[in-house]
């Protein structure tokens, strides 16, 4: 004869297997994303002053159609040589006179600027960026949150006190990337712990123009969950 499980056990076992499936499917609502973003040409280090007589490196990185860094030979320009040069393959830029000028960097159509005042003393630009966090799923997720420098050198993350996230994920994680459509080639800050009210991430050895989103993923799943542009 066969065997025939208790009543009670094939009920439990139906409760979760409906609980799984309704899990994945509010996992994977949203899961279908198109990899491509538009490529960046963006300054990474720049100075909004030079002393007269000094020199500083600028630098870029270029970001291609799925925001991987990708190497290219962008040229940089100035908009005044005579207060500001600017070595075009090299970037590195030297104050002849007082006054100001733009700094190009440009690639494929692509180009960012960078404005200099010569005078006075060099000083590198460590602008803090900020962004607002918003779910892209049925998930709970959202809040403000700024990106600053730190004084040990990498950034600080700071997640404000109106961040709300779901409790209710099986493995949320946060992200630095350039291509807010997959965690592929991303930075993971680490799993989510806090999931109401202010907290802040330490990441070393990361510029401040280094990537442009937070990304938050239901890691198990590989599920996009939310994002936050770094404006």
């Amino acid at each position: 004869m066969f065997e025939t499980k208790p009543k009670h056990i094939r009920m439990m076992r139906t409760l979760l297997g409906l609980g799984l499936a309704l899990l994945l499917s509010g996992c994977i609502a949203d899961d279908f994303v198109a990899d491509f973003v538009e490529p960046v040409l963006r300054i990474t280090r720049s100075a909004d002053s030079l002393a007269v007589g000094d020199t500083f490196d600028f630098t870029y990185e270029y970001f291609n159609e799925v925001g991987q860094p990708q190497a290219v030979g962008a040229l940089w320009t100035s908009s005044n040589p005579a207060v500001v040069a600017i070595d075009a393959a090299s970037g590195r830029a030297e104050a002849l006179a007082a006054g100001e000028a733009e700094l190009s960097v440009s690639y494929g159509g692509l180009s960012d600027v960078a404005l200099v005042t010569a005078g006075g003393s060099t000083v590198e630009n460590n602008d803090e960026r900020s962004g607002i966090i918003r779910t892209t799923s049925s998930y709970l997720l959202q809040g403000s949150f700024v990106v600053r420098p730190n004084a040990t050198g990498g950034i600080v993350v700071s997640i404000a006190d109106d961040y709300r996230a779901s409790t209710a994920l099986p493995g949320l994680y946060v992200y630095l990337t350039n291509n807010p459509a997959t965690r592929v080639g991303a930075l993971e800050i680490g799993r989510v712990t806090v999931f109401s009210g202010a907290h802040t991430y330490e990441i070393p050895n990361v510029g401040l123009d280094d990537y442009a989103y937070l990304l938050y993923y239901c890691k198990p799943f590989n599920v996009k969950v939310g994002d936050g542009s770094i404006n």
